[in-house]
């Protein structure tokens, strides 16, 4: 038996040569545990070749006739981030499968020097596009390497060697062959298509880290030192020859994380984030709103709530009402309020309808200067609830409503005398505008962002929950950019400056609240305080007291409260209108 790395089986033609059956071999491109690669030359043709072999004979015909079967299949996909298989066969005992090499060199010919962001993530995108395609096809590839990536001119990738290493990776299992409808099968199927998708961040890891994770080359060597089976952490390290991009390091250590509940499960979800974060770094495109750019569009940033229609005919019949009085109706459907502000100030900023320099950040101001056909024009633009989210994504979507207008009513109650209690109420809600978005566009990635945000059990009794990720770190894991970045670009695009974009970025939980020393300030402080409570309410119960404890301790000096009258505002309900029929300070555009 002629040793793996040289499987060659016929005599040497010349003192220099090696020769499998009629192919030249000119230079082994890469090697692990599961499959090796060489450069070979087809003599007949003068074509050459990629020759990928597994590392281990098949034990018997059946063995044989397993591997076949599931190359086989494997070639038959079709699919532009796949390499074609010219030639499948058997020498000597050896199977093997040849790819037309093209001027393709190895991905892993390039290692040794990080790669920049955007290009490793293009690269690793294309692979993960042929790896997706035959996971829904039912084919795992089993042992991704960087040397069974082929790169091309101006940077196209073809992934070889799909299902090489199929029968070597069911060594253990039982021999027979499975129907494809077995219980067992699907679940290796699945177990497999994970372990591709780990492989494959370890490969992108390896791009722009410059160096292999754990300086292991072989991804199957570092996939059994990592948990659940080894001990070994896998992280981007801080420095680095290029600086890496907070999101995209969200997005590689997800796919290494040491928790195997917080890694990426599936191909599509891998290179879904990683499409979000290159879309959001192309700031000609749009920056974090090409992602909703759209949706937006289409779907709208909202569906109007339920019961619109109810509301249309209570509008319609208060045509001669104060403008006060028509905006707190308007104010029950944050769609409709979200449409008007949109609507008077996108016409601001092209300079048309609407007089004074500032945003209108109020929807009776919104209200006086549209009129009534305004608000029909706002209300007819509104998709009616739910749009196109099931049942799920709209029950999930209502109770994140529920939960930003509770927040919005808590900021009124708490809010300095003076402020206007439409700016406060609105600001609030608009610190939110982001996971509105998300739930709305986005619903399965709200998802997964809520689930990598939840702690985990111990791992032994006695032991201390595993932490669940930030938001921030979930949203940049799914999405590929922060939620709030989100919400900003939704504003921006509406018309709002600076100014209010500031206001409508929540507090950051890892720095102290100081002193308010403008409105703007102390409205975004208002606003955050109430989120913060409301979030707090949606712990376990036994953590609620301490959490509005912390949130009471954090901005009673600002403020001027305590737990008490914090715990009282969430209970409690305005008084008096949301809409007051004072003009807002902050309302510029009502000056």
């Amino acid at each position: 038996m002629p040793a793996p790395d040289t499987p060659s089986a016929a005599p040497a033609r010349t003192a220099t040569v090696r020769w499998f059956g009629r192919l030249q071999m000119q230079r082994l491109l890469g090697k692990s545990e599961r499959t090796m690669a060489w450069l070979v030359l087809d003599p007949r043709s003068e074509q050459q070749l990629m020759l990928v072999l597994p590392r281990v004979q098949p034990a018997d015909a059946a063995a044989l006739e397993r591997w076949q079967q599931a190359v086989r299949q494997a070639s038959r996909l079709k699919h532009p981030q796949l390499a074609a298989v010219v030639e499948m066969g058997v020498q000597d005992g050896w199977p093997f499968v040849a790819y037309d090499a093209r001027d393709d060199s190895p991905l892993a010919e390039s290692s040794g020097k990080s790669l920049a962001g955007l290009e490793a993530a293009a690269l690793l995108r294309q692979a993960l596009q042929g790896m997706a395609f035959a996971h829904e096809a039912g084919v795992a590839h089993h042992d991704l390497q960087p040397y069974l990536m082929l790169v091309g001119e101006g940077g196209t990738l073809r992934l070889a060697g799909l299902a090489v290493a199929a029968e070597m990776a069911s060594l253990g299992q039982a021999s027979r062959l499975l129907s494809a409808m077995d219980p067992g099968a699907l679940r290796a199927q699945r177990a497999a298509a994970e372990r591709d998708v780990l492989c494959a961040g370890l490969v992108l890891h390896g791009l722009i880290a410059g160096q292999p994770a754990l300086d292991e080359p072989d991804t199957g060597r570092v996939v059994v030192r990592m948990p659940p089976a080894g001990r070994e952490i896998v992280r981007l390290p801080w420095s680095g020859a290029l600086p890496v991009a907070e999101p995209l390091r969200a997005i590689v250590n997800r796919a290494t994380d040491r928790q195997e509940r917080q890694r990426y499960r599936n191909a599509r979800t891998l290179l879904g984030a990683l499409e979000g974060w290159a879309r959001t770094e192309a700031e000609a495109g749009g920056g974090p709103l090409a992602l909703l750019a759209d949706r937006l569009r289409h779907a709208g940033a909202l569906p109007s709530s339920p019961g619109a229609s109810a509301r249309a005919a209570r509008l319609s019949l208060m045509e001669r009402e104060r403008t006060h009085e028509l905006a707190e109706v308007a104010l029950e459907d944050l769609a409709l309020s979200f449409e008007l502000l949109r609507q008077v100030n996108s016409a601001r900023v092209r300079g048309t309808q609407v007089s004074g320099s500032g945003p209108v950040l109020t929807v009776r101001r919104a209200i006086a200067m549209t009129g009534m056909e305004g608000v029909r024009r706002a209300a007819q633009a509104l998709r009616e609830w739910p749009g196109p989210l099931n049942a799920a994504g709209a029950a999930e979507l209502q109770r994140l409503i529920e939960r930003c207008k509770r927040a919005a009513r808590t900021a009124v109650i708490l809010r300095p005398a003076a402020y206007d209690s439409e700016v406060v109420y609105l600001v609030t809600v608009m610190q939110n505008l982001g996971r509105l978005v998300v739930h709305y566009h986005f619903p399965e990635e709200a998802q997964q962002i809520h689930h990598l945000m939840q702690p985990a059990s111990p791992a032994a009794k006695g032991e201390p929950e595993e932490p669940g990720m930030s938001e921030e770190g979930a949203a940049y894991a799914v999405l590929g950019t922060d939620i709030e970045a989100l919400g900003a670009a939704v504003a921006r695009h509406w018309g709002l400056d600076d100014a209010v974009l500031t206001m409508i970025r929540r507090e950051p939980l890892s720095t102290p609240v100081r002193a308010a020393d403008t409105d703007d300030a102390m409205l975004r402080i208002v606003a955050s305080c109430a989120n913060e409570a409301v979030d707090a309410l949606a712990q376990p119960a036994s953590r609620i007291a301490p959490a509005l404890q912390r949130v009471a301790q954090r901005y009673g000096r600002v403020l001027e409260l305590g737990a008490r009258d914090l715990q009282a505002a969430l209970q409690g309900m305005p008084t008096a209108p949301i809409a007051a029929t004072a003009p807002a300070p902050l309302d510029e555009a009502g000056a």
